[in-house]
């Protein structure tokens, strides 16, 4: 089975994480998809196949007799997938050798353009795996699972020499718990990849610094009638609120290495209000500007109105993995190299969100990210290109077969897994 088939199977599993359940994982259909990968790991012949309770499977591959010495790399994908869009039902559509122009979307009147997706310029020939138009694809980050176990089923079945081979599949990267749960002295790699970018050549290693916002406001509620000098309205100080922030830091407006502020909720009445931000940055100490704007801004209205009308909550997130990864270059040069094999291009991207990768890299396990092949995320619009994803398939097999001596370099504070120290 090639990785497209796979793909086409996985995303019958609906696997939406839900960050208001309250359970890990956070949707019974993760644990559903989980055993099913649980049992084909083992068929192609995957050991040590475990799944916790919380949703996190692992496997590996021992090392090729002669190449024990070499550390062990790890493969990750995440089962979840965002609630941005239905995850139920997914009916994927086969495009065998784009020709280019418009693709409808099944019946569901939306198509895609390459006036408003470029990228479907670069993949004139290419076989595509498109949604109907009323669910997303899943391709995010099903179209890496289907890769890694493909690049397993290889290997397994080729005899190609490698070094130990440890795969892991995470719930809940959508909700930011992808490794809450994830002991990665168990999972026994010394290094890894995630496998969850976009087109096939990306490799990254830069991530946004992450925090999360939560401004509440009490206002004064009285008669409009009799609310002269009395009244305070609560809605009107949030959007007071959100014109202190700059207006052009903002997802909309930036791109590359520029953070932003995104308001991602907002509900509130006279009396009261609330307003929930993420805040993004790459660089660090630009993250922690604008979390004194914030607080700066909270002062003044509380200055203006009254201590307690404003109450700011700020909460960091997750960091920027280039903190470790620059220590350890070699595991870019690996990547670039297994992607120019593959006859990939290798690019050198910023992410402009998070990844597991990050978390895990914070953890002392190393961890780029690279990509699958897959576009437009978290809504109708999503695709995958079968032949990218057949060409990373490619690329990790040259990665687990290289046999460069892999040794690596964490931050003081910062402690390698033990299996990857022994």
């Amino acid at each position: 089975m090639n990785a497209a088939e796979r793909l086409m199977e996985y995303v019958k599993y609906e696997t939406t994480s839900d960050e208001n359940s309250g359970k890990h994982p956070s949707s019974d259909g993760q644990l559903v998809f989980a055993e099913h990968l649980a049992e084909e790991m083992r068929r192609i012949g995957i050991r040590d196949v475990r799944l916790n309770r919380y949703g996190c499977l692992f496997g590996s591959i021992p090392a090729t007799p002669g190449l024990e010495h070499l550390a062990p790399v790890g493969l990750l994908a995440h089962m979840d997938t965002s609630s941005e869009a239905p995850g139920n039902n997914v009916n994927a559509q086969i495009i065998r050798s784009y020709s280019g122009g418009i693709l409808p979307l099944g019946s569901s009147g939306k198509q895609l353009d390459p006036e408003h997706f470029p990228a479907l310029n670069h993949l004139i020939g290419h076989t595509l795996i498109t949604t109907d138009g009323t669910t997303l694809l899943g391709a995010d980050d099903k179209a890496g699972i289907a890769e890694i176990m493909t690049a397993a089923e290889r290997i397994l079945s080729s005899g190609t020499p490698h070094r130990k081979i440890c795969i892991g599949f995470t719930p809940d990267e959508e909700i930011g718990q992808g490794t809450d749960f994830f002991d990665v002295t168990d999972f026994g790699a010394a290094y890894a990849y995630t496998v969850d970018g976009g087109g096939g050549g990306e490799i990254e290693y830069q991530n946004f610094n992450a925090a999360s916002a939560q401004v509440r406001i009490t206002g004064r509620s009285v008669h409009p009638g009799s609310a002269k000098n009395v009244m305070l309205n609560a809605q009107k100080l949030a959007m007071e609120f959100h014109a202190l922030l700059p207006p052009d830091e903002s997802p909309e407006k930036t791109a590359d290495l520029e953070g932003f502020y995104h308001l991602i909720h907002m509900e509130g009445t006279t009396g009261s209000a609330a307003l929930a931000y993420i805040l993004r940055d790459h660089d660090a100490a630009r993250l922690e500007e604008k979390k004194l704007r914030m607080r700066e801004g909270a002062d003044l209205l509380n200055r203006k109105y009254g201590p307690g009308t404003v109450k700011l909550t700020l909460q960091d997130s997750y960091r920027n993995m280039e903190e470790i990864i620059r220590r350890n270059p070699v595991l870019i040069r690996m990547a670039e190299e297994a992607a120019r094999k593959a006859k990939l291009s290798p690019r050198i991207l910023p992410i402009r969100g998070g990844t597991d990768g990050a978390m895990l890299s914070f953890k002392g396990l190393p961890c780029p990210n690279l990509g699958t092949g897959g576009y437009n995320f978290h809504g109708e619009f999503e695709f995958a290109s079968a032949t990218e994803m057949e060409a990373v398939v490619d690329q990790l097999v040259f990665l687990i077969s290289d046999r460069s001596e892999v040794q690596i370099v964490l931050p003081e504070g910062i402690a390698a897994p033990l299996t990857a120290r022994t």
